[in-house]
């Protein structure tokens, strides 16, 4: 134990420190130029999710090489895809890479991902033999490839996206006994030392998307049953809810899903004067009650948290349709 907490120590420190570096280096490279769409209004740095990323790729290494500690796992396999994936997210943050060539990496990685484990487990289909396990294996490509742009498509707003996940990531530590994942937690602290309102810097393509797919990765490869698998689903509720719902959501206006917009129920929020530190703080501590209630109630407690983020989303409907603010396409 005293050991993981050192190394979490280590690793937030070593975020800090890169991520300062890289808000030095990429204000004159990578800049966020505010736009219509955008929630923020000052010219900012993006692409600090690099930051987090090498500091939790360098603690995690230095754990196990040079303490040899068995609760520390590098998993050499999983960071090649994951390599890929922070190459793609780095040159999307520089030059806005067309969404084919974007999708078709998130693909190839997703396959890699699939091929080093199983699908994800859908007791169902095993009566149907080959072809279940096929479409298993489809359907668990294409949900890895909706977490990882779902999570970049929640990248809107300081402190969001690091915050809640960093929540998720300290849920599965515990739920999956992963202590490794408490390395990229403290990261994820580290950076949002930076990246909370006033943001500093934001993690930009290359942060979100890791972020996405190591959250893929931790619920594909949960060691516990069918039921406790599922039931982790629910801590991603907070993104993958307000992903969906708005997704659907513009599908039945007829708009493109595909082009840029501000129609989140998170922009909305900003939109009707609310905080980027006040949104981030109530997504975060919707997190927080999932969490306890999957860890205390297991599937009971992950139909309930559906049923709350449900309810809370038309909630948040009636809010905003009281304050009269403008739907953004």
């Amino acid at each position: 134990m005293v050991f993981i907490v050192v190394c979490s120590l280590v690793s937030c420190i070593f975020s800090i420190i890169g991520v300062y570096a890289l808000t030095k280096t990429l204000k004159q490279i990578l800049i966020d130029i505010p736009n219509e769409r955008s929630s923020h209004t000052q010219p900012t740095p993006r692409g600090g999710g690099l930051g987090f990323i090498m500091a939790f790729a360098v603690s995690a290494y230095l754990s196990q090489t040079l303490f040899n500690d068995p609760q520390i796992t590098f998993a050499y396999p999983i960071w090649l895809p994951l390599t890929f994936l922070v190459g793609v997210g780095c040159m999307d943050d520089w030059k806005n890479l067309s969404s084919t060539l974007r999708y078709a990496v998130q693909l190839l990685v997703a396959c890699m991902i699939v091929s080093q484990g199983n699908a994800f487990p859908q007791p169902w289909l095993e009566s149907w033999g080959t072809v279940g396990f096929v479409v298993a294996i489809a359907t668990t490509i294409i949900g890895l490839t909706a977490l990882i742009n779902f999570y970049n498509f929640m990248d809107g707003m300081d402190g969001l996206v690091g915050g809640v996940s960093a929540v998720q990531l300290g849920f599965m530590a515990v739920w999956s006994q992963e202590p490794v994942l408490w390395l990229l937690v403290s990261a994820l602290v580290g950076f949002l030392y930076w990246n909370w309102s006033p943001a500093k810097i934001f993690m930009g393509d290359v942060g979100s998307t890791f972020l996405g797919a190591v959250m893929a990765i931790t619920l594909l490869n949960q060691t516990g049953t069918v039921e406790q698998s599922w039931a982790a689903l629910a801590i991603t509720l907070p993104i993958t809810g307000d992903a969906i719902y708005t997704l659907f959501c513009r599908a039945f206006r007829g708009e493109n899903i595909f082009k840029a917009h501000r129609s989140h129920i998170y922009q909305r929020l900003h939109q009707a004067n609310w905080s980027h530190s006040r949104v981030a703080a109530v997504y975060m501590g919707v997190t927080v009650a999932l969490a306890l209630l999957i860890y205390g109630y297991g599937s009971l407690g992950a139909w309930i948290s559906l049923l709350g983020v449900a309810i809370s989303i038309l909630v948040a409907e009636r809010y905003l349709s009281t304050r009269k603010q403008p739907l953004s396409h």
